[in-house]
């Protein structure tokens, strides 16, 4: 029976509670960076079980500024997979660097430490691997790597930061995979710098911003770190305009050439009234992966995505179901199809090297073939709150039909 009802692939979880409190905000006088971000922060650190986090404007910026306080410059290396959105290469060659791609493994979107230990050279200064969907990749097997005898022995550091750290940063593109747990501990703690989206399509919206989590080794002084971050997001000034508001505390000075990418306590207000129901939204959210798999894993054409396994549990972000043997022309005949019954779908992601940007890198798909086949068999299917158990069995059938038409 054709459901009748609009599905939606990703709309935002905006609520009463969420218009009610950037109301207030917005009445308050006080609308950029000011209390709501610093509650936000702390409230976010809590919930991740890290000591530092600080937020800006978005994933790309934070995560920009992630690789300049490492000085990653002209003549390094950072390493990351083929198959990502392409903000996560954008912040390397913005920093005048080398991005360095590795293919996902077989049967998992993701990138692993062997990939990885195969790609890197003197010159990696970083890797940067990406949670797809809401799965994390093996964290604890990539650092034990970095923290390899053979991967310090060769490092050759360039500047203070990469000195104390005596190894290639791990900065975790985990813009998917806010709310997944590996040993049941919150995704934010096993890397040395993890970096989440809150961008309008993602499970925790602040329409547009994003965090970094931090876990650095004990060498690092995480108060003066955390002043760089804060100041370099305010075009590098010494102050922020809240604190700018304390009596006689207006003076400032600018210690760096630094950037506009602050966030707001609009984005903050957002963020804070999503946070509190976050837990109950996330167990909704894979209630419908599961119902998902469930109801397709008896076709012997599905793959599923992973969703939990021994260590590791989702953030369930996104459900891309493969088709295997699917062609990309069979792929985007099925999601027409299913567009004309009204069912929204979506492909994550072009990967890297068929992008035009990339093709002139001399990069070829014909490179990365695990990563060349789950684009040409993927699709992205709806999940998000607004989805009913109904809305989801619906959509299992009409995806079944449509894809055994087009076999």
């Amino acid at each position: 029976m054709r459901n009748k009802r609009a599905i939606g692939f990703a709309p935002p979880p905006i609520d009463e509670d969420t218009i009610t409190a950037v109301e207030k905000v917005l009445r308050s006088g006080w609308i950029t960076s000011g209390p709501e971000l610093l509650n936000f922060e702390s409230e976010l650190a809590d919930y991740l079980n890290v000591k530092y986090i600080a937020c800006f404007s978005s994933w790309t910026a934070a995560c920009e500024l992630a690789l300049r306080w490492f000085d990653i410059g002209p003549g390094d290396e950072v390493i990351l997979p083929a198959m990502t959105y392409a903000a996560t290469a954008n912040i390397v060659l913005h920093c005048g660097a080398t991005p360095v791609l590795v293919d996902i493994q077989p049967h998992e979107p993701v990138v692993s430490a062997d990939a990885i230990k195969l790609a890197w050279t003197a010159r990696t200064k970083a890797i940067m691997p990406v949670d797809i969907g809401g799965w994390p990749v093996d964290y604890q097997a990539i650092m034990d790597w970095l923290n390899s005898s053979d991967v310090r022995s060769s490092f050759i550091p360039k500047g203070p930061n990469q000195a104390k750290l005596g190894r290639p940063l791990f900065l975790s593109d985990a813009a998917h995979s806010f709310g997944a747990t590996i040993d049941e501990i919150p995704v934010g703690s096993q890397a040395d710098i993890t970096g989440f989206s809150f961008h309008a399509v993602k499970n925790l919206t602040t329409a547009e911003g994003g965090a970094l989590a931090f876990a650095l080794p004990a060498e690092f002084d995480m108060t003066e770190t955390m002043k760089w971050f804060k100041s370099m997001s305010l075009h590098g000034q010494s102050k922020s305009a809240l604190e700018k508001t304390e009596s006689g505390n207006w003076q400032y000075d600018v210690l760096d050439a630094g950037f506009k990418c602050n966030m707001t306590d609009i984005q903050a207000a957002i963020g804070r009234s999503q946070l509190i129901k976050y837990p109950e939204q996330l167990l909704r959210r894979q209630a419908i992966a599961f119902r998902y798999h469930h109801g397709f894993e008896n076709e012997t054409w599905y793959h599923g995505p992973p969703l939990k396994d021994g260590k590791r549990l989702s953030a369930f972000h996104l459900f891309q179901i493969r088709i295997k043997n699917f062609t990309s022309r069979q792929r985007n005949e099925v999601m027409k199809s299913l567009k004309t019954i009204g069912i929204p779908t979506n492909v994550h992601f072009i990967p890297l090297p068929g992008l035009t940007i990339h093709k002139r890198r001399g990069e070829h798909m014909e490179t990365y073939p695990n990563a060349q086949q789950f684009y040409e068999e993927s699709i992205s299917l709806p999940i998000h709150l607004g989805l009913s158990d109904e809305d989801v069995d619906w959509i299992v059938s009409s995806v079944i039909e449509t894809v055994e038409a087009h076999l």
